[in-house]
């Protein structure tokens, strides 16, 4: 990289400044919500004619995001590179039962499915207030802090080494999220709706963790990086799981109280996912200090990024938008052309849009069909043929 050359950092704060950037800022597995899923990154090494490492199709356990391979992105030219993960504590309830069975930190029990860890068993379903108090929570202290330095090292070596936007996958679950794991989706819904006090007690609990674990992470991670990820699924393809009002009464507090003590270890922007249709939230997103939206899925009710970009395209930046239901798995040459074009003209309009996927790939999608995306977005997208001619 010549000295100064920091063309794809300049182009994300302009992106992040709603300003249109000299080249659209492209991302693959640049946070844990734009990677690929099961054998598809082996897949597509073969396709372009890669020998896949040996670790390509490796099992990971649920949180885990499998690391890209540098010969893709490069590829690629991507603009993105993410490091770090969700921390586990070793004082916790883990325990691997068999090969495709194990109980996380949190006493979830997951079985291997054949794509994903899919629970079967929750820990708190049917809980009562009491027990919270004597349940075994995870213990931050615990954490391995030479996984910490390891990635800090990793964040360190790409900030001043290369021109790349860097991200810190976030280390810890969502307050929401983690109480539908841990009691059922049935039962934590009906919690929320009658037993306020059971849920408020969670989530303080699930925030002090959270902001311990902030802490350790972003006290040394925080100054190498570009933006930061947090998860917390809130809809459904059609809604939200809950009102707008009980958003903003239950979630909102302990999700807002997350971002604004994040913010106090690092100046990196902040990406928060959610599948589904959150437009009904998203001021209230805003308000809680996400600047990034991700995945933006196309299918969802109110998701369409010319509504989108109408009412929140000085508001905040999308990421994503590339449908990976129907789009990329069936679509052809044109039509993922098309509409790549189109995402690109509305929401790269004066900036504002970070160009991914609508999720992870998964392995129906032809690999044929990602060589079309990636050149399309190169095609509509960049004035520079590619930026590692730079490096």
């Amino acid at each position: 990289m010549g000295v100064g050359d920091l063309g794809r950092r300049d182009d994300f704060y302009k992106t992040l400044s709603h300003v249109e950037p000299e080249n659209l800022i492209v991302d693959l597995g640049g946070n844990p919500l734009s990677s690929m899923e099961g054998r598809s990154m082996h897949n597509l090494l073969k396709f372009l004619g890669y020998e896949p490492g040996k670790d390509s199709m490796d099992i990971l356990l649920f949180g885990s995001v499998r690391r890209l391979d540098e010969r893709l992105l490069r590829y690629f030219d991507i603009d993105t590179r993410s490091v770090g993960s969700i921390l586990h504590p070793k004082k916790s309830l883990f325990k691997k039962i068999s090969d495709d069975e194990y109980m996380d930190e949190w006493g979830i029990k997951r079985k291997y499915t054949g794509m994903y860890w899919d629970i079967i068993e929750y820990p708190l379903k049917g809980a009562s207030i009491d027990d919270l108090k004597s349940f075994k929570w995870p213990d931050p202290e615990s954490i391995d802090m030479n996984e910490v330095e390891n990635y800090a090292k990793e964040a360190e070596r790409l900030y001043k080494e290369t021109d790349y936007i860097i991200c810190a996958e976030h280390p810890v679950y969502g307050i929401f999220e983690l109480g539908c794991w841990m009691c059922g989706f049935d039962d934590f819904l009906l919690k929320m709706a009658i037993d306020e006090d059971f849920v408020k007690q969670f989530f303080e609990i699930i925030l002090n963790y959270q902001k311990r674990v902030i802490e350790i992470y972003y006290g040394a991670l925080g100054k190498y990086i570009h933006y930061t990820s947090s998860g917390d699924d809130f809809a459904t393809q059609t809604s939200l799981f809950i009102s707008p009002y009980m958003f903003k009464k239950l979630i909102k507090p302990y999700f807002k109280e997350r971002i604004r003590y994040t913010k106090n270890f690092t100046n990196a922007s902040y990406l928060h996912h959610s599948c589904g249709s959150v437009f009904a939230i998203i001021d209230d997103l805003i308000d809680c200090g996400v600047d990034i939206l991700n995945p933006i899925q196309p299918k969802a009710r109110d998701m369409n990024p010319q509504l989108l970009k109408e009412i929140y395209g000085n508001k905040i930046v999308f990421h994503g938008g590339i449908d990976i239901q129907y789009l990329l798995p069936y679509g052809t040459k044109e039509s993922i052309e098309e509409e790549v074009e189109r995402n690109i003209k509305i929401l790269n309009k004066d900036g504002g849009y970070i160009f991914a996927a609508a999720h992870n790939i998964q392995e129906d999608v032809p690999c044929q069909n990602i060589v079309y995306m990636f050149e399309a977005a190169k095609k509509f997208g960049r004035k520079k043929e590619s930026r590692e001619e730079t490096k």
